[in-house]
């Protein structure tokens, strides 16, 4: 009887042992993304510079042959400064020349006065003729225009002599030089470009779709290439009317709504447009699942580990991106990829520190 016995509890622990446990619910590893909700729309990036808003093209207002520079591109220069210097040759010998036929009237004037006093004496005492008198007088008034031409043509030469010199009529930064030393230019030629520091502006190039509709809000964000952290908005204060033919771009200059001292004249700079739009979410294209003719997203639950599916409406969709017109709150997790292999409950995990 003890022997049946013992074989019936072994038989029973066999038994027990056979049972095999219930395997336990499998933990997925999930990417997920934070809920946003964006109240801006970013229309895009842009490079450019930051440049004077007032140049000066400045050249010389005689010909000649240029006989050195005064200052490089980039000096800094005041009012009244010397930039450049033609050979003064021909101009002093032109001087000289006026000068001369300066001296050959004032000599003809003395003489025509002495000629027309001693006529109205001679007149005035009963011996001279009127006739002779009208000619003293009127070669005297005649000598006297010739030395008003003369005067006025030293002025005129020393004045040229003058202009062989190129000096600034306000202080600014050379940006650019057209001629060389030893170069000949005319008169009027553009030699050197002078930059006003003192209102600096932001010019970008956009493309001419974009800046046909730009909305009337539209913020322009300027930052310095090299370092972000120097920044500040801008307004449009002109676009070009036509664009580039070769690019198909229009010129934008921007006002500065403050100027950084960083900002310096060429200065590269990223300029990012954005415009105020209604608040929407955006979430990645591989996160939503469209099932029976509805679009589901999958909610992680952040107490339970696990997902549940929801259902939203799209407002618009490419291949990277949907736009969600409602359905899920700013905060919310929401599975960014695998959604076609997630059943309702299924335990999840996340990796706290990398959304994706």
């Amino acid at each position: 009887m003890k022997r049946l016995t013992l074989i019936l509890a072994s038989s029973l622990l066999l038994m027990a042992c056979s049972k095999q446990e219930p395997a336990p619910e499998p933990v997925r590893p999930v990417l997920w993304v934070e809920v946003k909700a964006e109240d801006q729309e970013n229309l895009g990036r842009f490079a450019g510079t930051i440049q004077a808003r007032y140049e000066s093209n400045l050249g010389f207002r005689v010909p000649g042959r240029i006989a050195r520079r005064a200052v490089d591109v980039g000096a800094e220069v005041s009012k009244g400064a010397l930039l450049a210097v033609l050979d003064p040759t021909d101009q002093q010998n032109q001087l000289r020349a006026a000068q001369g036929d300066l001296a050959r009237v004032q000599a003809q004037f003395i003489n025509a006065q002495a000629n027309a006093r001693r006529q109205q004496e001679l007149f005035n005492r009963g011996v001279g003729a009127q006739a002779q008198l009208d000619v003293a007088q009127t070669d005297l008034k005649t000598t006297q225009a010739s030395l008003d031409q003369a005067k006025a043509a030293v002025d005129q030469a020393r004045d040229q002599l003058n202009y062989a010199e190129l000096r600034t009529d306000h202080g600014g930064i050379v940006t650019a030089w057209n001629a060389e030393a030893g170069q000949v230019v005319s008169a009027g030629q553009q030699v050197v470009t002078l930059a006003r520091p003192d209102i600096k502006e932001a010019v970008i190039d956009l493309p001419a779709g974009l800046a046909e509709r730009l909305p009337s809000d539209v913020v322009f964000l300027v930052a310095s290439q090299l370092d972000p952290s120097v920044n500040t908005t801008a307004t449009v204060r002109e676009i070009e009317p036509q664009a580039q033919s070769a690019t198909r771009t229009r010129r934008a200059r921007l006002t500065l709504a403050q100027t950084p001292p960083a900002l310096r004249l060429g200065t590269a700079i990223s300029v990012t447009l954005s415009s105020a739009i209604a608040p929407r979410i955006e979430l990645p294209a591989s996160a939503v699942q469209d099932v029976e003719g509805k679009t589901r997203i999958w909610v992680v639950d952040t107490q339970q580990q696990s997902v549940q599916p929801r259902d939203v409406t799209l407002v618009s969709r490419d291949a990277n991106r949907v736009v969600l017109n409602g359905g899920v709150q700013p905060g919310e997790r929401v599975v960014s990829a695998g959604v076609n292999s997630l059943t309702p409950g299924q335990k999840v995990k996340t990796d706290e520190d990398s959304p994706r």
